[in-house]
Parts: structure tokens; sequence; C-alpha cells
């Protein structure tokens, strides 16, 4: 049993209530341990937290513009943007057909579908996909895509761990989404169509090398199944977030899957907040235990400029980070009632690393945008 020190006080000029009736002239700062769960301490800066002037050192806030990237033609060949020993996230993209099969032994998938539409076959049968969808691929899955169009796909490993759903306390466990919404696929016609006696291939991943095992038949081959152990799929239009009209909820009320070191948060349209005295976009935050990564999926990025749909960033533990200067401004303004964002983050509980990406798919003055 362990317990974390808790000593609640307020000093000096403070709002006892965080994200709400900021003393005149400051900017909120969270200081909080375990990605919002943990305590967590409220500063009030004369100045914006990410007021800097100047970067020296790898540790700097990134983005990358992955409309640049080829994806590679296998999923064990799409690149790697960031990682470390617990997940690696990658970009891929799927045209067609695939030739062979795959199979992750080094842990659980989660498949984000930034475009694209088709069908996907695995050993538990046919899962139709569109843009979108999330899919989690439990470890050992054999897998297949066939597009009708060409599909962008963000993989989330969780590497030698599993994905779950989040506990949901007190609000039950249908809120957020239903787990009623999660389809599963299904032994269908289609499904028992693509089933031949030709030869075939399943491509497996494991501690990240490749092994290829060959079959004289479609390994794709049940009749049936029963169980609670398959692939789900999940769309963030039907993720309904957890809101308040006078109080910005912190990221992990948006909490879609979790693992032992990550958690996989979904950004949906909601009302903004509407009370006066409510922070109305994203606080400024010093999340001490967590690397931040988001890929921007649609809609306008209310906390950020510049920012498009393929767009994603990476803010590592260490550094303060929250909304651009005019993004705050036109937000505490409440020119806007609503967003219309649709974002997936990727919270780590361990520092992760850059990937080598090609020339050009990183935008190398991110950091500085704060400053206009």
């Amino acid at each position: 049993m362990k317990d974390w020190i808790s000593f609640p006080r307020v000093m000096g000029t403070a709002s006892r209530q965080a994200h709400c009736d900021l003393p005149e002239g400051t900017y909120e700062r969270e200081a909080g341990r375990e990605g919002f769960f943990g305590p967590a301490t409220h500063f009030h800066h004369k100045h914006p937290p990410t007021g800097w002037v100047k970067w020296e050192g790898p540790l700097r806030p990134r983005a990358y513009d992955l409309n640049k990237l080829d994806g590679g033609a296998s999923p064990w060949e799409a690149p790697r943007i960031l990682g470390n020993a617990a997940t690696a996230i990658r970009l891929w993209r799927c045209k067609g057909a695939m030739e062979q099969l795959v199979r992750n032994a080094d842990g659980d998938d989660v498949l984000f579908f930034h475009t694209g539409s088709g069908h996907l076959y695995c050993d538990h049968g046919h899962l139709e996909f569109r843009d979108g969808d999330y899919v989690m691929m439990p470890r050992g899955t054999a897998w297949r895509l066939e597009c009708d169009e060409p599909a962008m796909v963000l993989m989330i490993e969780a590497t030698n761990d599993a994905f779950k759903l989040p506990g949901k306390g007190i609000v039950g466990k249908h809120a957020i989404f239903d787990p009623a919404m999660l389809d599963a696929p299904e032994i269908d016609d289609a499904f028992l169509a693509q089933q031949d006696e030709e030869e075939w291939r399943i491509a497996i991943k494991r501690r990240n090398e490749i092994t290829t095992v060959t079959y004289p038949f479609n390994p794709l081959d049940a009749i049936g199944w029963h169980g609670d152990l398959a692939p789900v799929r999940i769309n963030w239009r039907d993720i309904r977030p957890l809101m308040s009209a006078r109080y910005h909820v912190p990221p992990s009320a948006h909490t879609t899957f979790i693992a032992n070191r990550l958690v996989v948060c979904t950004f949906a349209p909601r009302p903004i907040e509407s009370d006066p005295g409510a922070l109305k976009l994203p606080f400024y935050h010093s999340n001490d235990d967590y690397d931040e990564f988001i890929l921007y999926h649609k809609g306008q990025f209310f906390s950020r400029d510049n920012i498009h749909p393929g767009m994603a960033t990476w803010h590592p533990s260490g550094v303060p980070h929250g909304p651009h200067p005019k993004a705050y401004e036109t937000a505490m303004k409440y020119e806007r009632k609503e967003t219309d964002e649709v974002a997936v983050m990727v919270d780590t509980r361990d520092p992760m690393a850059a990937g080598d990406l090609p020339e050009g798919v990183e935008w190398e003055g991110y950091a500085d945008s704060w400053k206009s």
C-alpha cells in the first residue's frame, strides 16, 4: 500500500475551483501526476506558461504532417512515428487487397482508420470498416484488409499488453459509449466466400522480427466460434463525450481504450463550456508522468493554429503545453459555441523516442508557433 502525500493548500492569489474563475490577468497551469488521475497543483501565472522565446536541446514539442508519409506495403513495414518498450505508434497505408495475412504476437493493436473503407477479414469473421473507425485487434489474431477506398491507418500497439475499456466510475458503464455499441466480426456469406484451398502466408511479428508461415489453404477457415475474445469496432461518431457547461473536463474523461502503460482517448464534437467563469479550451498543463501524442482527424482544431487533418503532435513530459495565444483569446471570448474537432490522443507512461522519418514530415518550427 502507498498513498500520495496529500495536503491541499491555497496560497497567494488563486481560485479555489480548478479551471474556473481565474484571477484577472492570470494564466492557469495544472501540474499533475498519473495523467490527471493523481494529485495536482494549479498555478496562476502572470504570463502564459508557453511564452518561451528560444529552444535548445532535444526536449521540445513536435508536430508531423503524416499525410506526407508513405505507409509501407505491409503493416509491419509501416513507419514508426514514436515508441518505447510499452508501445509503438505507426502510420500505415493500404490500397486494394492485402496478399497475405498478418499476426501480431507482440501485443494488442488499436487500428484507427483516418481515411478509407472496405472489409477486414480475420480469424473471427468479416467486419466492414470506414473512416473514423477504431478496430481493437487482440494479440495473436490473423487478419487482412480488402480496401474499397485507400486506407490511412494509425496503428497503436500495446506491447506485451492488452487493451481494455476504462472504468467509468460514478457515471456508469454506459457513459461515453455503451459496450453494446462494440461490433464484432461475423461468420457471414462474405467470410465464407473468401475461404479457398489456395496457398496463403501469414507474416507474424514477434520481438519486431517477421516470421512467415505458408499454408496450402486459407487459414481464415472458421465456420463458427463462441466466447468473449474477439476484435471489436467502434466509430468516433458513436462516442458521446462527457461534458460540463461549467467546467472543462480533463482529457482522461475521454479515454476510449486503456492498457497498463498507455491510454487512447477520443476528442469528439461537443458544446463549449458556457459558464462565464469556466475555461473554454484545454488548460495549460504539465502532465509530468506522461508523453502526449495526438492525431488530428477532422474539423477545426480549436486549441491550435496551422493544424490540418492528418497532422500529429507530440508533447513530451517535462514541458508545459497548452493552447496557442490566438486560440486562447478566441475561446475565452466564447465566439464559438461548440467544437467540431475529432482527434485521437495517446498518452504513454514512459518517455517515447521519435522514429526515423523522412525529411519534410516534421514541422521544424512547431515549438516556435506559440510566439505569435
